[in-house]
């Protein structure tokens, strides 16, 4: 990684374009503005606010940066009630209960030694944040943060803002090379917009067909072409419906492993009816969407330019 003028792009990497070339190359294909994001978030050096349906690419997108910085990936999943302890450290009491114990078998009376002893760094548990500002080079993805609440937003800006650590027992703990930071939010809430103007910003919408036909080819190579783009056409088509959870491309990745697994070669009405659960995980949706897709099915049956 080159730590210069230019951010934390890798070497050879001097356009979005070249970016993107990369990312494609380790299996991910993004648009133009996702490409472009992920640029500038390397090049200025600024956390990644990737917002969007669930299923769109935006977890993925912080494996393989990691993956081609050749950093460690570290994951915060965000939660209803997660706190900084569950994000940042906590001391293992049980371990250090058995010091204790042990030290007053030895003969350790005086409290301050023992508090030192008690309170070593062998004793703290590096939650996420901790881990990815103690280590170096690494990727921070901060997942799904819609779910956890405006108080751990506040916390998080804190954080993101100087990639320091204040532990009141061992001093401060200070990032040598902070993070590149993902930060994702599948919008079941709004999450304020401290956080979002300390990132920079992206929507991640679906991709359009002539991209998730390319994607689909990539991840999964032995589905017949034909298969595929019926495949494309009819998830397509049932994102405009009604649905509860429209199928994002890791749906249509999912669909058509599944009847690759059952050797079809084209997309059939009967099989993708009983195939749905690899596409649509509410009843509900398979319900409401089950004559779309045998009409969908066969339209995409008359080809697709």
């Amino acid at each position: 990684m080159n730590h210069d003028d230019r951010g934390l792009l890798p070497d050879g990497v001097a356009t979005p374009a070249d970016l993107s070339a990369q990312l494609e190359r380790l299996g991910y294909l993004p648009d133009t503005g996702l490409a472009t994001a992920c640029f500038l978030a390397l090049r200025l050096h600024r956390p990644l606010f990737l917002e969007g349906d669930a299923g769109v690419g935006k977890t993925s997108i912080a494996h393989t940066l990691a993956e081609l910085l050749d950093a460690a990936l570290v994951r915060l999943q965000c939660y209803e009630g997660i706190d900084a302890s569950q994000a940042l450290y906590d001391w293992d009491f049980p371990r250090q209960l058995l010091h204790l114990r042990a030290a007053e078998a030895g003969g350790v009376t005086d409290p301050e030694q023992l508090e030192a002893e008690l309170f070593d760094r062998r004793f703290l548990l590096a939650r996420p944040l901790l881990q990815a500002i103690e280590t170096s080079p690494s990727v921070l993805l901060i997942d799904e943060v819609d779910r956890a609440d405006d108080e751990f937003e506040a916390f998080l800006l804190e954080v993101l803002s100087d990639f320091s650590v204040s532990i009141p027992e061992l001093g401060t703990v200070k990032a040598a090379t902070p993070p590149v930071v993902v930060v994702t939010s599948n919008r079941t809430r709004e999450v304020h917009d401290a956080l979002k103007r300390r990132c920079y910003y992206h929507w991640v919408d679906h991709p359009d067909f002539a991209r998730e036909v390319a994607i689909v080819r990539s991840r999964v190579p032995a589905a017949a072409q034909r298969l595929v783009e019926q495949v494309t056409t009819t998830v397509q088509g049932l994102r405009e419906r009604d649905l509860h959870k429209p199928p994002g491309v890791a749906e249509t990745l999912d669909w058509t492993e599944a009847l690759v697994a059952l050797g079809a070669t084209e997309l059939e009405p009967d099989t993708a009816t009983a195939t749905l659960g690899s596409l649509l995980k509410y009843r509900e949706d398979q319900e409401r969407a089950y004559g779309d897709v045998t009409a969908l099915v066969r339209e995409a049956a008359g080809g697709r330019g």
